[in-house]
């Protein structure tokens, strides 16, 4: 199958993961693109295993080469709840420079997203406007796949042991808790789940997920004077207590953000729901220090009406990579060279399921898939990408 057909045969399955569910996987709909990709590797001739609940696909694809040498690749399979991902209705065609008339209103526009310049002369893959693409991370998903293939249909390509994984939950942070190490049959991998073309990542953000929760008082307005503790107020107190300038609206690079997902409540009760991320270990502490600290002075000055819950979800992988892994990087860097990608170095402004990975005692740097714009209804992927990154995967195997 060609990779865009692949790609788009993967979009029409509809995945979004769920944050507020306690089922694995999250939703049950990813078991269904699942099921789809055991048997399509089975229909390659690869040994696999789905473990269905986990809601995770294992494949492994022998050597020809004679050697013991293995390499792992991994994707995940859900897409992002932030924006809708059902009836998705994806558009190719030739761009040729300016803005993008999408759908339903939305355009995607040249001086909204400059980087656009960059894809004039290829063929993208957008959607009608209502809806997210999926490339996040079908595309990286579809370019394995197609790896996959070539090397099945191609057997005088010599390669090592490759072995795979499509994992879900991603997006929700929950990707790797049920990997099965022992089922995957290689001790190094990579993810392919990043971004525009050349992309290589070994480092990312450490990162903490916190639930604050306000429970006031109602009383009627009319004789509330002293005995009101209005939730909604208190929670928006709370919520201009965040330093304003350390958003993700305000930074970029190494510059780490409270970020507030979700705000709402009334008189009675509120919950606000943030997400903490900085690249230094030592700042990352002092922002959850700095929330723990406002929800005590908010206790302070209400009663005791605040209750925190705060998790870390995963921590920036740069320093194990440095540890005896950066062969990896390296390796990345040459095989995309070898087709004429330039190689970028990027620090993410977020985490993969390589980071939990790499704790867990699998190195996993992170590689372009060929998209951008992720997680909303402006995400697009690039043929020309995606057909190199297949490229640099199967160089990757020798």
């Amino acid at each position: 199958m060609e990779l865009t057909e692949r790609f788009l045969t993967y979009v029409a399955f509809p995945t979004a993961s769920d944050e507020d569910s306690a089922a694995t996987p999250s939703t049950a709909r990813q078991l269904k693109l699942a099921a789809h990709l055991a048997d399509e590797l089975k229909g390659l001739g690869l040994r696999v295993t789905f473990d269905e609940a986990a809601g995770c696909v294992y494949g492994c694809l022998p050597a020809n080469d004679g050697s013991n040498a293995a390499i792992g690749f991994i994707s995940h399979m859900d897409t992002s709840p932030s924006a809708p991902g059902e009836n998705i209705s994806p558009r190719v065609f030739l761009y040729e420079g300016g803005d993008i008339e999408l759908g339903h209103g939305v355009t995607t526009a040249e001086k909204e997203f400059p980087n656009l310049k960059d894809y004039i002369g290829k063929r993208l893959i957008v959607t009608d406007g209502a809806t997210l693409l999926g490339a996040d991370d079908k595309a990286g998903v579809a370019e394995i796949v197609t790896m996959l293939e070539y090397l099945v249909t191609h057997p005088e390509v010599k390669h090592k042991t490759v072995a795979v994984a499509f994992t879900p939950d991603e997006e929700v942070g929950r990707g790797t808790d049920n990997f099965d190490l022992n089922a995957f049959a290689a001790k190094e991998a990579y993810t392919v789940d990043g971004g525009a073309l050349g992309e290589i990542e070994y480092e990312c953000f450490n990162a903490a997920a916190a639930k604050i929760t306000v429970k006031g008082v109602n009383i009627h307005p009319g004789s509330a004077k002293n005995k009101m503790k209005n939730a909604a107020l208190m929670a928006a107190e709370f919520v201009s207590r965040m330093p304003a300038a350390e958003t993700p609206a305000h930074t970029e690079g190494y510059e780490g953000f409270y970020h507030l997902c979700e705000l709402k409540g009334d008189e009675m009760g509120a919950v606000i729901k943030y997400i903490i991320r900085d690249h230094d270990r030592a700042r990352f502490e002092a922002r959850k220090a700095f929330m723990e600290e406002t929800v005590r002075y908010m206790n302070t000055v209400t009663g005791g009406c605040f209750t925190l819950e705060m998790k870390d979800s995963y921590y920036n992988m740069r320093e194990l990579i440095e540890d005896g892994h950066m062969d990896l990087v390296e390796n990345a860097k040459a095989a995309m060279l070898a087709h004429g990608v330039t190689p970028k170095i990027v620090a993410i402004r977020g985490g993969t399921d390589g980071a939990m990975l790499t704790y867990k005692g699998l190195p996993c740097p992170n590689l372009s898939v060929g998209g951008e714009n992720f997680h909303g209804v402006h995400e697009f992927a690039c043929v020309e990408d995606m057909e190199a990154m297949v490229k640099v995967l199967v160089t990757l195997t020798k």
